[in-house]
Order: structure tokens, then C-alpha cells, then sequence
């Protein structure tokens, strides 16, 4: 698209509505990266972010306004299930759903999140037969798990709530145990899904730090801050760490696609994070 003429568009009347639903959501980065991608393709189409407490309502004007697609983060991933109209096959297996495509008034979910998780683990170490180790059992972490069990992984999931580990354990095959018990784990990865060390919590981190000298490999979902307390203390011990931007990335050319029929356009999505390529290998 030529830069001027994305520079001198204006929404109208024809303009399409996307978004991210989430709470909290205002440190989200998916804006810039999706209205970016609008703009190099020519399309007529603006990306929002919603601050959602009330779900339900919520999906109501989702269908009330037409609005063509939506991202789903913390905390609706699993509540917005029951909303849709219907699920694919994967995000169904998941039990959680990161977008939404509104298919002229019936709202389809799938779940991205297990293909960015996998695709940047693997741009720096090969998956199968490792051990990775998943903070969380959250949305996040059944995508990941999943994604994790398909490419070959041995999984492991550690939660603060105990009972939540064992649940999402049975439905991947994986093994588990509480937050506390990590001191009788070892890894080759080292995966945290929650929010924990999320702006503005920067001082936090979800695993004892004692613990961060087994992984030679961590990657953080969160991105804000860039380099959570968790990455920083990884990398101090010599681990290669992989921030939350990474995924975001990926899992939104997916969203794109899925939203629009198009191929996403890689490296404008990329700068609109303002992403540096790294050769990262290990």
C-alpha cells in the first residue's frame, strides 16, 4: 500500500470493527501490530482494545454491532466458550478460545495461542522428547500443553492451585504438581503462562529463583514489561529466554489470516512490536 495513503486514512461509516477483549488490557501491544496489517493491505478496518468485566454483555454487542473479529486474553479465554456459536476441533480440545471470527452473524472460536507457543519454542530448540515444565493451567496453559503434547514434548504443569494442575494434567497426559514442588523438578524448558511479573507487578516471579539454573531454555507469555524479573534472572544464569512478543507475533499472523483469508504481512507486524530479528539458537 502506498505510505501515503495509509497515512491519510480515516474510518467511515464502511470501516470494520476488531478488537481484544481482556481485563486488564490496556498494556496490550495487538493494536498497533493488527492496525499496522490493516494499513499495508489497504483494508478499511480498525483494531480496538475492550476493557471487559462484563462477558456476557460484552459478546452481546459483539453480535448487536457486527464486529468482524475479536482477540480473546486473560482472564475470558475458557468463559467465552459457552457464548460462540460454535468451536473448531482444536480450540474444543483446548477447552479455550483466543479468537473469534464473526461469519455473518455466527461467531466461530479457535485457539492460536498453541501455534505461537510451539513456533517460538521451536525457532530455538528442537521439541520432542524434551521436558518442559508449564507454570499455570489456565487458558494459556491448555493451549500450550497441547501444543507442547503434539510436537512431541514431555510436559509437566505446576499451579498454585493444585487441584487445577491435576485437572488439566489428565487431559494432556501430562505429569504435576503444585508451585511448591518444583524443587523435585527438572526441565529442559521452562514455560510460565500466567500473568505473574506482569506491569505493574514487575517485582514478582512465579517460581523461586533457586530453581531458574535447571532450564536452559525460558520463555515468558508476558510482554509487559519486555524482559520480566523471571527472563532477567534466567538469562543471568545462561539461559536462552524467549519474551512474550515472540508468541504474540505468531500467534497473531494466525489471527489474521483466520480474520481475513490473507496472508499476514510478517515484517510489518513485526515492526509494529518493534521486534529486532536475533539469530537465537541453541
Amino acid at each position: 500500500m502506498d505510505p501515503k495513503k495509509a497515512m491519510d486514512w480515516s474510518p467511515d461509516a464502511h470501516t470494520e470493527l476488531y478488537g481484544i477483549i481482556g481485563h486488564p488490557v490496556r498494556h496490550s501491544m495487538s493494536p498497533a501490530m493488527h492496525n499496522a496489517a490493516f494499513r499495508y493491505c489497504g483494508m478499511n478496518a480498525v483494531y480496538l482494545a475492550f476493557d471487559v468485566v462484563d462477558l456476557k454483555g460484552a459478546m452481546g454487542g459483539v453480535r448487536a454491532l457486527g464486529v468482524k473479529g475479536l482477540s480473546v486474553t486473560i482472564p475470558h479465554k475458557q468463559a467465552v466458550i459457552p457464548l460462540l456459536d460454535e468451536t473448531d476441533r482444536v480450540a474444543r480440545r483446548i477447552g479455550a478460545v483466543n479468537t473469534v471470527v464473526n461469519q455473518e452473524g455466527t461467531l466461530l472460536g479457535y485457539n492460536t495461542d498453541w501455534v505461537g507457543a510451539v513456533k517460538a519454542l521451536e525457532e530455538v530448540t528442537p521439541l520432542e522428547g524434551k521436558k518442559v515444565v508449564v507454570l499455570g493451567a489456565g487458558g494459556a496453559a491448555r493451549a500450550v500443553c497441547m501444543g507442547l503434547e503434539e510436537a512431541g514434548a514431555k510436559v509437566h504443569i505446576a499451579n498454585r492451585t493444585v487441584r487445577r494442575a491435576a485437572d488439566l494434567a489428565a487431559l494432556s497426559g501430562a505429569s504435576w504438581s503444585g508451585l511448591d514442588g518444583l524443587g523435585e523438578v527438572h526441565g529442559d524448558v521452562l514455560v510460565n503462562t500466567t500473568s505473574v511479573g506482569m506491569s505493574p507487578n514487575e517485582d514478582e516471579i512465579p517460581v523461586d529463583p533457586r530453581f531458574l539454573d535447571r532450564y536452559p531454555v525460558v520463555m515468558d507469555l508476558v510482554y509487559s514489561p519486555l524482559e520480566t524479573r523471571l527472563l532477567r534472572m534466567a538469562r543471568a544464569n545462561g539461559a536462552v529466554v524467549i519474551n512474550g512478543l515472540r508468541m504474540l507475533l505468531l500467534q497473531a499472523l494466525a489471527q489474521f489470516e483466520l480474520w481475513t483469508g490473507r496472508a499476514a504481512p510478517v515484517e510489518v507486524m513485526e515492526r509494529a512490536l518493534g521486534m529486532q530479528e536475533e539469530p537465537r539458537t541453541r
